[in-house]
């Protein structure tokens, strides 16, 4: 079995699962025990990143309150339906600790505390992403389900993870492909 980790995701038109329509999806792990993913493209509404910092007890009151704005109203994405109240870090590679996973080269992953600390009070990595909650396959569920037509992989990027926003990060994965949403078929084709 060929590993997608550190693939994309992106739902198809014809998505059944409504919690995934337009989803776009970064694999962080992927191989003979299931996959792990995180939707991308998908904010929590009426949740931002000082809420959390608030909800956690990590910082002083004031200095979460004298916070730039850029920091205090970042997004909060919903990761996917799994484990909703987990905290997740997709960040660039120039941050590491102890605890931090690689997913591509460029692209790493931390879920404790200190990230969250680091983004908010410095030194940040140079882009990061907070989710809560992410999605999961058993053993063979994902394959199905893309031979099922319900997902076409598409290769990482930064940009679309980190700097594309996030109203436009489904047309942008499907453009990594070179198509379109009015070009993209529910169908499909089997040889």
């Amino acid at each position: 079995m060929n590993s997608l980790e550190g693939q994309m995701l992106v739902a198809m038109p014809d998505m059944a699962d409504e919690r995934f329509v337009e989803s776009v999806i970064l694999l962080v792990g992927h191989g003979s025990e299931g996959a792990m993913g995180l939707v991308v493209n998908h904010e929590l509404a009426n949740l931002r990143f000082a809420d959390i910092l608030d909800e956690l007890d990590l910082g002083d009151p004031d200095a979460v309150i004298r916070l730039p704005d850029t920091i205090r109203q970042r997004a909060v994405m919903r990761g996917g339906p799994v484990e909703r109240g987990r905290g997740f870090v997709l960040h660039s590679a120039d941050y590491k600790s102890g605890n931090t996973y690689p997913v591509t080269s460029g692209i790493s992953l931390t879920a404790t505390l200190d990230i969250l600390r680091v983004m908010a009070f410095g030194p940040a990595p140079k882009a990061s992403l907070f989710v809560l909650g992410c999605c999961a396959w058993s053993p063979g569920q994902l394959e199905g389900e893309i031979a099922d037509n319900g997902w076409l992989t598409v290769p990482v990027s930064g940009d679309i993870v980190f700097r594309t926003p996030v109203e436009e990060r489904y047309e942008a994965a499907l453009a990594s492909l070179h198509i379109t949403r009015a070009t993209l078929s529910p169908d499909a084709g089997h040889a």
